[in-house]
């Protein structure tokens, strides 16, 4: 076990007993280290603003106040890499913003020493996005608020041939990927029907305040197809 998985098992075999706490002796042997590992590795964990503090009374000992920690958090250093990762090659996808802060909040809720770990071990992986696809985060936004919110939204597009569609209103029903691409799918006011609009073309976006009718995905796009699926949490 290096240091990193140490402070953070010994947050944790804190965190576990309550108010009990336990003593450096017991976490000196739970650990195989020295009593002065575990002063060391105490301190490390306050400084890092872990709320650690020391018990008085017969052999001492250390608490994590429960009250000013959220339930045991485990990242590890692949699980940021991951999500990295899918950063870097689908930095166009719809909520990429969202996960990017996702990455720095999971960063931040590492041990001591975690998130360098992790950044040394993300320097061997490398990706080569495509230049040629990519939205513009702000229309992605955009049309991600509209479909949460569920709000017509006025887009410029340019479809396959060049062609370009000005202040065109559609309705935003959701996303999907698939080739390679990510689109939106929308009901088009103007065609009256779903259309998919691929969302690096989408050259513009604004969000109207005009309601849009709860229309069903399967009703309009037919079902999802036998090798695809929807995103599950």
């Amino acid at each position: 076990m290096n240091r990193t998985e140490r402070l953070y098992a010994i947050a944790e075999a804190l965190r576990a007993a309550g108010d009990d706490g336990r003593t450096g002796e017991w976490l000196a042997q739970r650990f195989e280290v020295t009593p002065r590992t575990i002063k060391r590795d105490i301190t490390a964990l306050q400084q890092a603003g872990r709320p650690v503090f020391g018990l008085g009374g017969r052999g001492g000992g250390y608490r994590m106040d429960a009250a000013a920690t959220l339930p045991p958090i485990a990242f590890t250093a692949g699980e940021a890499i991951a999500i990295a990762t899918l950063m870097s090659v689908q930095g166009d996808a719809p909520y990429a913003a969202e996960g990017r802060r996702a990455l720095a909040k999971v960063l931040a809720a590492m041990v001591p020493g975690g998130a360098s770990g992790a950044a040394t071990i993300a320097g061997r992986v490398w990706t080569r996005p495509d230049p040629g696809r990519r939205s513009s985060s702000r229309s992605t936004q955009v049309l991600e608020e509209a479909v949460a919110r569920q709000v017509v939204v006025v887009i410029d597009y340019l479809d396959g041939a060049g062609a370009e569609s000005r202040r065109r209103p559609v309705e935003p029903m959701g996303f999907a990927h698939t080739r390679g691409s990510w689109y939106l799918m929308a009901w088009c006011r103007w065609r009256r029907a779903g259309r998919w609009f691929r969302l690096d073309r989408i050259v513009r976006a604004d969000l109207t305040t005009q309601a849009a009718p709860d229309r069903d995905l399967a009703e309009v796009f037919g079902a999802i197809p036998a090798d695809a699926h929807s995103v599950e949490l």
